[in-house]
């Protein structure tokens, strides 16, 4: 995916200001939808708030020693860096870019195209 569709926006003023959970997941809306951002070490990563197999709420999983974010319902894994299932079911989770400086936290979403154009 190119840059040039993302947009970044600002979901926190320094890494501590989400409420990431024991399991260092924090919920956090984006542009108007619900995200995880997970935090492994001083490194964050965003990702889809409900898992693509059933619906499960992944902020309510854990990350495990391999930065896999672990569904509760069915206990699927996906990579937090890639959104790459790792447990083999063929299901892909939506991940998203992060980026922090002096100023916040900042995630990148794709933006909506505009649906005028030009003959």
């Amino acid at each position: 995916m190119s840059d040039n569709h993302l947009t970044w926006h600002k979901v926190a003023d320094y890494i501590h200001e989400p409420d990431f959970a024991e399991n260092q997941i924090a919920l956090v809306s984006v542009n108007g939808k619900k995200i995880c951002i997970a935090r492994v070490g001083e490194s964050l990563f965003a990702f889809a708030h409900k898992c693509p197999h059933a619906g499960g709420r992944l902020s309510e999983g854990y990350i495990d020693s391999h930065s896999c974010v672990v569904c509760p319902l069915h206990r699927f894994k996906f990579d937090i860096r890639t959104g790459r299932n790792v447990s083999g079911e063929g299901y892909h989770l939506k991940s998203w870019p992060v980026k922090t400086d002096e100023e916040g936290i900042y995630v990148a979403m794709e933006s909506k195209r505009s649906s005028w154009f030009r003959l």
